[in-house]
């Protein structure tokens, strides 16, 4: 026979265990990567076409052009009209497609609104995994729409 004292795990024993795991966890955690949704996806894109609707209607409503300015490198989107930025986080593909040049000028990665609601067009690609989404700017009505894409091919 053996000693019942010797088999098995004492409370004292898992309390430390579980302990050790928490701590592990807690000092960890942090560093896990936090990767961007589909409905976070989604949220940027919102956010990018709503940030350029702001600056078409400012550009009405004022009478003059208004560029948004669209920094792939730095993945931000920063509005002409106001103080607004948009921060693209680094797990999500940013592309743009922008004109060389909008009415003779060169355009050094802007879309630009004019007076009469026009533009001279562009678009933003976002992407992550098996999401994107494309947020596009009519170059004659300046109208800005998202388009959804599927990208799991």
């Amino acid at each position: 026979m053996t000693d019942a004292t010797q088999r098995g795990f004492s409370l004292l024993e898992m309390v430390c265990v579980l302990a050790i795991i928490a701590l592990m966890a807690a000092v960890l955690l942090p560093f896990i990567p936090h990767q961007t949704s589909r409905s976070r996806l989604q949220a940027y894109a919102l956010q990018a076409a709503t940030l350029l609707k702001a600056d078409r209607n400012a550009a009405i409503e004022r009478s003059t052009s208004v560029a948004t300015l669209v920094d792939a490198a730095s993945r931000v989107i920063h509005s002409g009209s106001s103080r607004t930025t948009l921060r693209i986080p680094d797990d999500v593909r940013f592309d743009t497609v922008l004109p060389q040049s909008c009415q003779r000028q060169a355009a050094r990665s802007t879309i630009r609104f004019f007076a009469n609601g026009s533009s001279c067009g562009g678009s933003i690609a976002l992407t992550r995994l098996d999401a994107g989404y494309d947020v596009r700017v009519n170059w004659l009505t300046g109208r800005v729409e998202i388009i959804a894409r599927d990208t799991a091919n």
